[in-house]
C-alpha cells in the first residue's frame, strides 16, 4: 500500500480563522482562538495520521506589517510557510478582498505547488455574496482551487481535507505516527495562559506578555507547574495582578481547567509575574522566548 506525506501550511490575514481551521483537522486545541488579532505568534504544527497518510499541518501568525520586533520575527515564520509547503492553504473571509502584504500575494498567484483558497465564515454572508466573492477570488487567484467554508460550524472542513489527501505527494510519514505536534508540553502551557490573558485583558496588555514555565513537573495523578507572565512595564504588572490578585487568579483558574482537559489529569498551576522590560524588541529575549529562529 502507498503511503502519502506532506506539510499543509495556513496562511492568511489575522481573525481569519486559521487556528480554528487546523484544530478542526487536528481534533484538538493546538493553537488559541480568541477574537483578538494576532493571537498566534508562532509556526505550531498539527498531525493527522491515517493508515495511508500522515498530514503535517502548521498553523502561523497572521499577515500584518510589522511594527516592532516581535512582529517582525511573527511574519518570518510566515516566510518560512512556503519553503516547505506540498500544499498551501490561503484563508480568506467573507467580504475581504486582499491580502495585507502584497509580496505575499504575488508568491501565492505565482506558486508551483497546489493552492486551495478557503473563503471562510460563509456562515455569515448570503448566497449572493458568497456567489460575488467567490468570483472576486476566482479572478485574484486564478491558480487556486476554491471552497467556501465555515471553520467553526465544520461545514465543508471533511471535504477540503479529503482533497488534501488526495494533493499530497506519495512519502513515508516525517514524525511518529503517534505524534500529534512538534511542539513540547510547556508550549502548551504558555500557549493557554496567554489565551486566558488576551479574554481577559483589553488594550496593549496581552501584547506585551509572554510566559516561561519554569516548573513542570509529571506525576502518576497530577502535573505540578509553575509559569511566569512577563511584562514589559511594572504598571502592566499591577493590571496582570489586579486588585487583591483577583484578576490573576481568575486567569489561573480558567488555565487550570483548560489544563486539565488537554492534559487529562489534575493540575497544580502557580503563576507569578515579572517585569522584563521591552522584551518585545529585544533580540536576544525573542530568541529566548522561541522567535528569531533565523
Amino acid at each position: 500500500m502507498s503511503h502519502k506525506a506532506g506539510f499543509v501550511n495556513i496562511i492568511g490575514n489575522p481573525n481569519v480563522g486559521k487556528s480554528t481551521l487546523m484544530n478542526a483537522f487536528v481534533g484538538e486545541r493546538l493553537s488559541i482562538i480568541t477574537s483578538k488579532a494576532q493571537t498566534t505568534r508562532h509556526r505550531i504544527l498539527g498531525i493527522v495520521n491515517g493508515e495511508d497518510f500522515q498530514v503535517v499541518l502548521s498553523d502561523t501568525p497572521g499577515i500584518i506589517k510589522p511594527a516592532y520586533e516581535l512582529q517582525t520575527s511573527m511574519m518570518d515564520f510566515v516566510k518560512s510557510a512556503f519553503e516547505d509547503a506540498d500544499v498551501l492553504i490561503y484563508m480568506v473571509e467573507v467580504g475581504e478582498k486582499d491580502l495585507k502584504d502584497e509580496a505575499f500575494f504575488k508568491r501565492i498567484i505565482h506558486a508551483k505547488i497546489p493552492i486551495l483558497l478557503l473563503l471562510n465564515k460563509i456562515d455569515k454572508s448570503s448566497q449572493e455574496q458568497l456567489e460575488e466573492q467567490v468570483t472576486l477570488w476566482k479572478e485574484k487567484v486564478p491558480n487556486a482551487e476554491i471552497y467556501p467554508i465555515s471553520a467553526l460550524e465544520n461545514f465543508n472542513v471533511k471535504e477540503v481535507f479529503n482533497r488534501i489527501i488526495e494533493l499530497l505527494p506519495d512519502s513515508p510519514p516525517y514524525y511518529p505516527k503517534d505524534a500529534l505536534t512538534d511542539k513540547p508540553e510547556r508550549f502548551f502551557v504558555n500557549e493557554t495562559i496567554r489565551e486566558k490573558i488576551l479574554l481577559n485583558y483589553d488594550k496593549e496588555i496581552p501584547y506585551s506578555v509572554e510566559i516561561e514555565t519554569e516548573e513542570f513537573i509529571e506525576d502518576d495523578d497530577i502535573i505540578r507547574i509553575r509559569a511566569v507572565i512577563m511584562v514589559e512595564r511594572d504598571t502592566q504588572k499591577g493590571i496582570i495582578i489586579g486588585n487583591k490578585g483577583a484578576a490573576i487568579k481568575k486567569v489561573g483558574i480558567q488555565a487550570r481547567e483548560e489544563l486539565e482537559k488537554f492534559f487529562g489529569k489534575k493540575i497544580h498551576l502557580e503563576t507569578f509575574v515579572k517585569v522584563n522590560k521591552n522584551w518585545r524588541s529585544n533580540p536576544f529575549q525573542l530568541k529566548r522566548f522561541g522567535y528569531n529562529q533565523k
